[in-house]
């Protein structure tokens, strides 16, 4: 069987069955099937839900109930805790579109956004991980179209995605087929990557645990749109680790900023940045505050604007092998401050300038005009860490259930990979593949432990 056809099968057969009925259909249907498929299930003891004449759908979604308040989308063995919990629902006079979606792989795209619209709210429920399970299938819509996109019009050039992980590669097989993308719609519903705008597209490979990064202006789509209003449906954690995503888009950038881009760069981060740290801490106490959620997705969209005009470095480059850990906005917050002492001797000017946000807000007390080179990066680096605190969010990857020692070889084999040179190339200390044991090692001991003495400055 082929590279492409090996790939199909493994990402788009993934089944999670709700009771014993549908194991029995999944397992008769997996039988039928050629190639790899996924079934995963669950040793806890569940009732029949279903009806021996309702046979599992692959690829389809199956409404319990019907509702115009809330869409509650679940799948595996939380389905029966689902069914009792819109029961409660219904007697508050909350009346739930209850879903159960057997296949997370191929998901059942098209419904599941028709029915979500119909209440504008949607919950997911699932025994998984907030990372690579069906709620990041749901959320991560945006980025997967990008590369569908791509796929959709260049598979007979070559059907295998990792065909256009790298820096154009779209872009250059458009070139050489004459062929043109399809225009997208790109309708952002969360304060969060700015991939309504951008021309990235990330992609996390679930067997490797790692994201990987198609970047090409070809992907960006034709017509984006973004109300900040529905931030107010989209859960707390998930507009903090977006408003983190913002900070490290416009502080990345502005971080490897040159001269030429350098008053441009920095009128975003300012502005992003003061964003971010000025009305987090409301919308954390109000999460209703329209006010903060408005200034959040404007943060959100200048830092996808900013890595329009520059490229990230850093803590994205690291956050991309903590994807079974911890969420993208939350990584790149830990590594930032971190990353900020390494940059400190070669950064100063920009630093007076982040500095002062923290500050203003209370999150620096030092006076940072006294101190310079790896003493103010270490001072501003302790302002970030506080606000992460204050909002809720780790300061170290120790904090994080789950990291290991396994993540920094990861992280470290992830930074020498072609693939993602343009990180280390981005960054205001360059690296090479041979200096990032030597450099990046003790940042990632750094920020495990929150020790910033541990950071070795490049000489």
């Amino acid at each position: 069987m082929e590279k492409g056809k090996i790939l199909i099968n493994l990402v788009f057969r993934g089944k999670v069955p709700g009771d014993g009925g549908e194991v029995n259909d999944a397992l008769r249907q997996v039988l039928k099937m050629k190639g790899p498929v996924f079934l995963r299930l669950s040793r806890n003891p569940t009732p029949l839900l279903f009806k021996e004449s309702s046979k599992l759908k692959i690829g389809k979604i199956r409404k319990i109930t019907s509702g115009n308040d809330v869409t509650i989308a679940v799948t595996g063995i939380p389905t029966y805790m689902a069914v009792e919990a819109e029961k409660l629902l219904r007697k508050e006079g909350i009346k739930a579109e209850l879903l159960e979606i057997s296949t997370v792989k191929p998901l059942d795209k098209e419904v599941l956004i028709a029915l979500a619209k119909k209440t504008g709210k949607l919950l997911t429920v699932e025994e998984h991980s907030v990372i690579g399970g069906m709620g990041s299938a749901c959320a991560e819509t945006l980025d997967a179209v990008k590369a569908a996109n791509a796929l959709a019009v260049l598979g007979t050039e070559s059907p295998d995605i990792e065909s256009y992980f790298g820096t154009g590669l779209v872009t250059e097989a458009l070139k050489r087929t004459g062929k043109r993308l399809l225009p997208v719609i790109a309708v952002q519903t969360s304060a969060s990557s700015g991939a309504h705008l951008t021309k990235y597209s990330n992609i996390t490979d679930p067997m490797a645990g790692q994201k990987k990064l198609i970047v090409d202006d070809a992907v960006i789509p034709a017509n984006p749109v973004f109300d900040y209003s529905v931030t107010a449906s989209m859960p707390l954690a998930l507009t903090i680790d977006g408003a983190l995503d913002g900070i490290a888009h416009c502080l990345e950038v502005f971080y490897g900023a040159s001269e030429e881009s350098y008053a441009q760069t920095a009128e975003l981060a300012e502005t992003a940045i003061e964003l971010v740290v000025k009305y987090s801490n409301q919308v954390v106490t109000d999460p209703g505050n329209l006010e903060g959620r408005e200034a959040i997705g404007l943060a959100t969209d200048l830092g996808g604007y900013a890595i329009m005009v520059g490229g990230t470095n850093g803590a994205h480059l690291t956050s991309f092998s903590l994807v079974d850990v911890t969420s993208h906005g939350r990584a790149c917050g830990i590594m930032n401050p971190y990353y900020t002492v390494f940059f400190a001797p070669t950064i100063e000017k920009k630093l007076r300038i982040i500095g002062a946000i923290y500050a203003k807000y209370g999150y620096i007390i030092k006076d940072l005009q006294t101190l310079s080179g790896r003493e103010l990066g270490i001072a501003v680096a302790e302002g970030m860490l506080a606000f992460n605190k204050a909002i809720g969010s780790p300061a170290r990857l120790g904090e994080l259930p789950g990291f290991t020692d396994a993540h920094f070889t990861r992280a470290l084999q992830a930074a020498k990979n072609p693939q993602l040179k343009m990180k280390l190339q981005n960054m205001p200390v360059a690296l090479t593949a041979d200096e990032v044991d030597e450099y990046m090692g003790p940042i990632l001991e750094a920020a495990k432990t929150g020790d910033l003495s541990l950071i070795k400055n490049f000489t």
